[in-house]
């Protein structure tokens, strides 16, 4: 890895290869968390305007210039940040440097533009809303983040996408669209040699208050139901988690994977599906943000089982808190997340992604023999501490949609 400072501000790093295409973009640290109370979903209209035009490219051009040479042009918006990116050729690295910086930088957000890209994001906004299984999520962590930014949902409503404009969209975007609030990065391109850079981490505004996760009692202790019509019952079940640079987050990594992780083989799989056929889809899933993070475990079932479902989730949980691991069990769960991390990494361009916004967020880099060296050093004491840490009873909320 190489890096350095543009005299704009704006830091790069270069992951090398001597692949034909390159995979480049810019994570800029501005997302959902970032909005004041009246721009609920302003971050993410923001990141469909970036393609409507800059003062030297029109709508069209923008797609033309990287789509017309057989590259791609995507972007996406999270809870602290949003990524513009694309994957091209390398000998046409430069246009597409280019055509990044622009959009970002530079884009006017024309009004007419705004008007029609608003009712796009309102049709996301309805088809979203028939997804219980993906609303139920944002509900989920709006309940358990009481109100605060991060715990908001990423598109907004309808109603408050309507009422932005190209003033609400500049005011954002010259608040948080500073080079040095973001970090581009590059994959490709052969071996060019970059002198060093330290990026600068602008804080997260609205800091979560201490007492945001105390949450009544009631709450932790009895489901929350919801009547949705739902023909399935979806069921969410989780806490507060750890930060991004919180050691204890990589027991709850390899914890998370053994418990509810994508292979059939995961607790969560072999009780509810394969050994009671309750579930069709049963994960868990980990998220750490800059001072704070989020475990979830989800599953949908028939109504009539929901009751037996999360007896069955609690039950292993309860063994994970009281019963540690052998050495032989820990060994084959390192071995098996250690062996999706290498896979996964085979992903060129969601590599090079998570690796600019762990520098973008903690301005460290993170590689994969790091975070097999993290993983490695887990003990079984460390995965029954963060078990009875994050699963005992007063600490778990849990969502119900139901019919």
């Amino acid at each position: 890895m190489s890096s350095f400072t543009l005299p704009d501000g704006l830091p790069m790093v270069h992951l090398p290869s001597d692949s034909q295409v390159v995979y480049c973009g810019i994570a800029v640290h501005a997302g959902t968390r970032h909005e004041a109370p009246d721009q609920h979903g302003l971050a993410h209209l923001c990141e469909h305007l970036m393609f409507k035009g800059t003062a030297r490219r029109t709508a069209r051009r923008i797609i033309n210039d990287i789509e017309g040479l057989g590259g791609e042009l995507n972007a996406f918006t999270n809870k602290e940040d949003t990524v513009y990116y694309c994957a091209i050729r390398r000998e046409h690295l430069r246009r597409a440097v280019d055509v990044l910086c622009d959009i970002v930088f530079n884009s006017t957000f024309p009004q007419h533009e705004v008007e029609k890209e608003r009712e796009v994001v309102c049709d996301e906004i309805d088809s979203y809303e028939d997804s219980p299984a993906e609303l139920i999520y944002d509900e989920f962590e709006n309940i358990l983040f009481q109100g605060h930014p991060l715990g908001h949902n990423i598109l907004g409503t309808a109603e408050g996408v309507r009422r932005y404009d190209t003033a609400h969209a500049r005011r954002f975007t010259q608040q948080w669209y500073r080079p040095e609030n973001s970090v581009f990065f590059l994959s490709g391109g052969g071996n060019i040699k970059l002198p060093p850079f330290t990026p600068l981490i602008t804080p997260s505004p609205f800091p979560l208050p201490a007492s945001s996760f105390h949450l009544p009692p009631s709450a932790l202790t009895t489901p929350i139901v919801r009547h949705r019509g739902t023909h399935q019952a979806h069921v969410i079940m989780g806490t507060v988690a750890f930060a991004a640079d919180d050691p204890r987050r990589w027991a709850l990594y390899l914890l998370n994977n053994i418990l509810g992780g994508p292979a059939m083989n995961s607790v969560l799989n072999l009780t509810l599906r394969e050994r009671h056929a309750l579930v069709y889809t049963v994960d868990s899933s980990m998220t750490s943000y800059s001072d704070t993070g989020i475990w979830t475990l989800y599953f949908g079932c028939d109504p009539a089982d929901v009751r037996p479902c999360i007896r069955l989730v609690r039950r292993e949980l309860d063994k994970l808190m009281h019963k540690p691991l052998s050495a032989a069990r820990l060994s084959s769960a390192k071995q098996q997340l250690q062996g999706q991390l290498a896979i996964a990494c085979e992903n060129r361009e969601q590599y090079v992604i998570d690796f600019a916004r762990t520098i973008l967020h903690t301005g460290k880099p993170r590689t994969l023999h790091t975070v097999m060296d993290h993983v490695q050093s887990v003990t079984p004491a460390d995965i029954m501490q963060t078990a009875q840490l994050l699963f005992a009873h007063e600490r778990m909320l849990t969502l119900v949609y139901t019919a």
